[in-house]
Formats: C-alpha cells, structure tokens, sequence
C-alpha cells in the first residue's frame, strides 16, 4: 500500500480534486497542500510554538481545511469551535484552550470580535476570512510565505469540545503522538477502515453537516488522508444533497436521523429521479434513528445504511444494514480496536439483556477533559469510560441504547444539555429556579421545553416569557434557547432537594418512544 496521509498523497498526485467548495470550485491537493504549508510558515512567524492551540470560527469550505492540515503537521491542537455559539461562549473556550490565535470568518464577526475583547487575544493574532474589525487578514500573514514543506513537522491533533452536566463545554485532550504527520496518516484516515472504504478507489466523499461537529471533521478529513475527494455543502438540503450525489458520483457521507427524514419527506417521485447508484456507505449516528425511518432508507438506497455509536471521547460500535435488518434498533457490536461493556451502579457486568450503564475502551491514545481532573475520573473505571448512555447487550454481543443521557437533550443530531441554559435562565433576576428538558418534535427529534419558577412577586404573562426568551438569544446559540417557556409555583424535589424533572417532562412522551 502507498504511503497514506493527506501530505505524502498529495506530493504523489497533487492533481487530485482534494475539496470542492459549496460554489462548485474545485481545489486539488497540490494547492490545499500548499495553502496549508504558508499557513504553518505564517502561524510559526507569530512565534506558535508545538503544543500550543489555534482556535477557528469557520464555516464549511477549503480555509476549515487548511487550518486543520497546518495543525496537524505542526504539532498544534486545533480547536473548531461552533460558529453559532455567542460571543460570550466562544470566550470562554478561548481562554480554557488557551488559544495562541483565532481564524475567525467574516459571516461571524460580531461574535469573534466580542470572543477576542473578552479573551483579551492579541490583536496580531486575531485573523480573519473575509473583513473582521480589528482583526488581520488572514492572507496578509500568509502571502510571500513560502508553500515549501516547513521544517521539523509533527503530527498534531484536534481539540473538540463538548459539554457537560455543569454546562459549561469540556475539551477533550490527548497527548500528541510525537511522531511526524506522515507515520500518522494511517491513524487520521482509519475511521473509514472500520467500514471498509479503502483508499482512493475513485471514493467521494460528501460533507453535509458543520465541520466543527467532531464526528464531521473526523469522517471528511480521513477521506483526505485516504486521498478521496471531499464535496462541501455549506447548508443541506434534501434536494441539494441528492442533486451533489448524482453530480458528482460521491461514494460516502455522514449525516443524522433528521436528514434521512427530510429526504424521505419529499415527494416519491422527485425521490426516485436522482441516481444514488454510486452510494457504497451512508453512515450515519449523533442520534437514535427511530426504525421505521431506516427501515425505508434501507428500502430506498439498498444495503449502504451503515450505523455507528460512539463519543468524542473514543471507542465504539458499527453495524451495517445486513446486520441491522436481522436485529432492527441494535447500534452494532465493537469496534476491532474498541471494548463495550455494560456495567450495573455497582460497576459489574450485567447478563445480556439486561440494561445498565454503557461503557468503552479504545485502543487509542489515552484522553482527558482539559484542566478539568475531576470530570476526566468521574467518568472512568479502570480501562474504560462512559457518557452516561444506557443500554444492553444481547447474547451476540450487539448493543442497544435504552436512553441517551436521562436529561440529554438530542436536537436533530446535536447534543444540547440542560444544565447551561438552567444557569441562564436563574441569572434573570424574575427567576427562582429553572428546569429544561426536551420534548417530542417531528422534525428535529426533541426541541427545548423550559419550566421556570418566578419570584412570587413577578407578573406572569406573555410579556415576561418574550422578556425570558430575549435574555436567552443573547447568551446562547439560537438551538439552545428554549421553543417555549411554561410557568409553575413551584417546581418538584424530592426530600433531598433533587429536581424531579421526570414529572415535568414525561408527560409530553406518553404515548411516544423517548429518543431511543
């Protein structure tokens, strides 16, 4: 086998279609290579040294790549940040990464200019795509750089953050390899391994979902270093991504459960126009897909449904259509280079069948909540980690989920968690306490449902519900502020203080299978 990776591919066929923009422009790897290496020479001139961390508010197209080619020779962590959070919550990963620079676009300047005021970024490391106030063009640091390969390279890695039960987002570190980008290639692009996608075998990959997601970046950017070509689309639709299917043969992609919905929502006929025929994997997680939904996929496209379970945090489970459709709702069994075991409160095994806390182990480099040694133990047991999922494995040895994060909410694919926007909301000063919950949602799976308790001096109307929703928008990303807000005297606790929130929420799942 060739040696694999984006760098030694590129250097053997710099010809290659390696990106095609969302506007159809084609960039080949000789010229993603090379904007990559000025980027290394520019960062370098700022005096970013290997370990430190770059920071990027981007949207999907050739510059997300580029950042995240360049930190993955220099020995950088690259931190892709959600380019709908607020400016107030991306300072917040700024300074906990402890960011050397910031690549922010123009599409969100005014959130990358309030981030870096409150993070206190040096202005000569603030760089934008697009016009930013205050911030540099990013081509002014790049142009006049040498696209030659910069010297003492090592491999790098991603730094993605996800939230936690306090709220408040957690990185999710590894230590670097300490090996060059080129012996690391096998590992950037083995995600696709476990499904069988080979390297180049005329494979095309389609990115439909953010590239700040992790499970987004992972996929496209192992189809890079397998020397497939990547098509971006810079906001999905139904139709859009069937139409880039057809046009440009793509083998593979990587969506949620609200996407399936949305192409099967349209209209048979229209469905039935488009040539999929190219289609090896769809692969697809983040969410439960509810079983009628991907028993009409697997009727729709053929075998190519394929089904993962997993976290940022590593290790997981695969199941492919053949597989599923011999046991409907399973999410798989492990991973070659992953362990699952399902464990009771005692943190024993569990017979099949009988459901417990799941936990994994992979055979990865070892990971830990950044700056965070409490949440890295919380999770642990001996060699293994949880999320906190619940589920059960049959006497085969294939896992099914029977809830996902009790209080987790799952807004079509992202995961959205309670406890940030209860802090938001008692921080009004009409509010006593707060509790929030997802309920059932037709399109998106579960949308925000906010029960609050007012100070009992405080009219409840309308009015105050707007005032409540308004003080959310401006401290939270637009799918984190709640759809709707009801009012209560008093919200229910046990004896010892606990929030019932199942009282509040089950209710609106009567009748409805819960997220799993």
């Amino acid at each position: 086998m060739a040696e694999l990776g984006f760098w030694a591919m590129a250097a053997e066929d710099p010809a290659h279609i390696a990106v095609v923009e969302p506007d159809g422009t084609k960039i080949t790897s000789g010229e993603l290579l090379a904007r990559a290496n000025r980027l290394v020479h520019g960062l370098r001139s700022l005096g970013i040294q290997p370990g430190d961390t770059v920071a990027t508010v981007l949207g999907n197209g050739s510059e997300f790549y580029v950042s995240y080619l360049a930190c993955l020779q220099a020995g950088w962590y690259l931190v892709p940040i959600n380019n709908h959070l607020v400016g107030t919550e991306i300072a917040y990963i700024l300074g906990n990464c402890e960011a050397k620079a910031l690549i922010g676009q123009d599409l969100y300047a005014q959130a990358c200019v309030a981030a870096a005021d409150e993070a206190s970024l040096d202005g000569d490391r603030r760089l934008a795509i697009g016009n930013v106030p205050g911030f540099r063009p990013l081509s002014e640091l790049t142009d006049g750089q040498p696209d030659t390969t910069p010297l003492d390279r090592l491999a790098g890695a991603v730094m993605n953050y996800t939230s936690g039960t306090t709220g408040r987002p957690k990185g999710i570190r590894r230590k670097l390899p300490g090996v060059s980008p080129e012996d690391a290639g096998l590992g950037f692009g083995g995600i696709l391994f476990l499904f069988g996608i080979q390297p180049r075998d005329g494979n095309v990959h389609l990115v439909g979902s953010p590239l700040y997601h992790t499970a987004v970046l992972v996929f496209s950017g192992a189809a890079l270093h397998l020397g497939h070509s990547v098509v971006l689309m810079d906001k999905w639709s139904a139709q859009g991504m069937l139409e880039r299917i057809e046009k440009y043969s793509v083998t593979h992609s990587h969506l949620v459960p609200t996407q399936f919905r949305r192409m099967l929502a349209l209209p048979e006929a229209e469905r039935r126009s488009y040539d999929l025929s190219s289609m090896r994997h769809m692969i697809h997680a983040a969410a439960p897909c509810p079983i009628d939904v991907k028993r009409q996929m697997i009727d729709w496209w053929g075998p190519v449904i394929d089904e993962y379970y997993a976290a940022s945090e590593g290790g997981g489970t695969l199941v492919t259509s053949e597989e599923w459709l011999a046991k409907p709702g399973t999410v798989g069994k492990a991973w070659p280079i992953s362990e699952v075991v399902v464990l009771d409160d005692d943190r024993r095994a569990v017979p099949p069948g009988v459901i417990g806390t799941v936990y994994m182990a992979a055979a990865i480099s070892e990971f830990e909540y950044h700056k965070d040694p409490e949440k890295t133990a919380e999770n642990r047991y001996d060699k293994y980690f949880t999320v906190g999922d619940l589920g059960y494995l049959d006497e085969d040895g294939y896992l099914f989920l029977a809830d996902r994060k009790i209080d987790m909410i799952i807004w079509g694919g992202t995961n959205i968690y309670p406890a940030e926007i209860e802090g938001v909301l008692v921080s009004h000063p009409k509010i006593i306490d707060a509790a929030v919950f997802g309920i059932p949602d037709d399109e998106w799976g579960e949308v925000v449902k906010a029960v609050v308790e007012p100070d009992e001096d405080v009219q409840v109307d309308d009015e105050l519900e707007a005032e409540l929703l308004a003080f959310c928008r401006e401290r939270l990303a637009r799918f984190k502020v709640p759809a709707s807000i009801e009012f209560v005297a008093e919200l229910p606790r046990d004896p010892n203080g606990k929030l019932l929130k199942r009282k509040l929420r089950d209710p609106y799942w009567e009748g409805r299978q819960r997220r799993i």
